[in-house]
């Protein structure tokens, strides 16, 4: 079990380069969705930077840290829900549409063809997790959380790819990763 300490010590880790460098196309004040948000390091980045922040993840221990963490930050910045994002029951509608939805080191193939629904016309996907490989450099290494190599382009349907990388990074820690940046095709109906 992770601790309320470690939870803000994760906090500390800094965004990811990939987030950072397509948060920059995202237009002023944009809706974002942190999508299984963990300790919150791109919420409270992104926060940072003017966007309001939905972080939605299934541990409640680690929302209410953010939570205190967002407390210097203006009022709304960051709103966390609590939710399970592998139940069958996954429907987000209730939280609207958005203008870009983030996604780090987190993979559960079920709904991931459903992401793109989140996304108003104009959203960006900015998605980044472990691939195949990864399993030299320690954990995740069970293969139901490394994407095979080019899956998360095959997940990517009625998406404009922008950018896409499945590479080996060094920061914050050796790892193997494929990262996406897409947006919708064409308007939703």
């Amino acid at each position: 079990m992770i601790t309320a300490k470690s939870h803000l010590d994760l906090v500390t880790v800094p965004p990811s380069p990939w987030v950072v460098a397509h948060a920059n196309q995202f237009k002023s004040g944009a809706r974002v969705l942190d999508y299984a948000c963990g300790s919150g390091r791109h919420a409270m980045w992104l926060a940072e930077q003017g966007f309001e922040v939905v972080a939605i993840d299934r541990d409640q221990e680690a929302l209410q840290h953010l939570q205190i963490k967002a407390q210097n930050l203006p009022q709304g910045s960051i709103q966390t829900v609590c939710l399970d994002l592998e139940g069958e029951q996954w429907d987000l509608s209730s939280l609207g549409l958005f203008d870009a939805v983030v996604v780090t080191n987190y993979l559960y193939r079920p709904h991931l063809h459903k992401l793109n629904k989140l996304l108003n016309n104009n959203g960006f996907l900015v998605y980044e997790t472990f691939a195949v490989g990864n399993e030299v450099f320690g954990k995740p290494s069970n293969p139901n959380f490394l994407l095979k190599p080019n899956e998360l382009l095959s997940f990517s349907e009625n998406m404009q790819i922008l950018a896409y990388e499945d590479l080996i990074v060094q920061i914050p820690k050796p790892a193997c990763v494929q990262r996406l940046c897409a947006v919708p095709l064409q308007s939703k109906t």
